[in-house]
């Protein structure tokens, strides 16, 4: 045993003694300690998002619904049809799915009402959509006809109208060089995309063109003009 070690030693004093060797064996750790890091790094780069870890094996359903729930609402607002997707995604029994979402909205943990009332006044301000591509959006994420319609209806149409005006002004002096039906059709266009009616749409543009001195003449009233 003394005779091996002794002769493990003298080979790590012969490497240590060679010019280099001390650095190459620096190098070799670290390079393996990048390589250790970077699968540190991948493995949080590859961590899952809230809600999507594998339940543990034999957990109570409920127990496993709720921790799924409470999840998902810390990593963002959702609505009830969202977490019921994301629970039977997760082969949480329906009936169980249903129960946890109930005792949820009971304790206010999820309300689709005022989910909508935020998102209508969030995407408002922020992106300036206007009701109908509100509404549409609040269908996507599964809020009933009713609650939504109530919802977008707090939407002020003098507000609208007003941002509407602010989108065309921002975006006004891009257009400047085309000739007035380009301008229209690409304001009007882009107000369209928003939700805002084609009318709303052609009158806001016709105005803000109109204050820039065009003659209104040669400002057509819609697309095909």
């Amino acid at each position: 045993m003394s005779d091996s070690g002794d002769a493990a030693a003298g080979d790590s004093g012969s490497a240590d003694s060679r010019p280099g060797g001390a650095r190459s064996a620096g190098s070799g750790r670290a390079r393996s300690g990048s390589r250790g890091d970077g699968q540190g790094r991948r493995g949080r780069r590859g961590r899952t998002e809230p809600g999507d870890r594998p339940p543990e094996p034999d957990a109570d359903p409920e127990t496993v619904a709720r921790r799924i729930c409470l999840q998902q609402l810390e990593h963002a607002p959702r609505t009830r049809a969202e977490l019921r997707a994301t629970l039977l995604k997760r082969e949480v029994p329906e009936d169980v799915a249903d129960r946890v979402l109930v005792r949820f909205g009971e304790v206010g943990l999820v309300d689709d009402a005022v989910f909508a009332q935020l998102w209508v006044s969030s995407r408002h301000r922020g992106r300036g959509l206007a009701s109908r591509a509100l509404s549409q959006e609040l269908r996507r994420k599964g809020v009933e006809e009713e609650v939504l319609q109530a919802a977008v209806e707090e939407l002020d149409p003098e507000q609208e109208l007003e941002t509407a005006r602010r989108l065309v002004s921002r975006k006004l002096p891009a257009s400047r060089g085309l000739d007035p039906q380009a301008r229209v059709r690409r304001l009007a266009g882009m107000l369209a995309r928003k939700g805002y009616p084609a009318g709303v749409a052609f009158r806001v543009v016709r105005e803000a063109l109109a204050q820039e001195g065009l003659d209104p003449e040669l400002v057509p009233e819609d697309l095909e003009g």
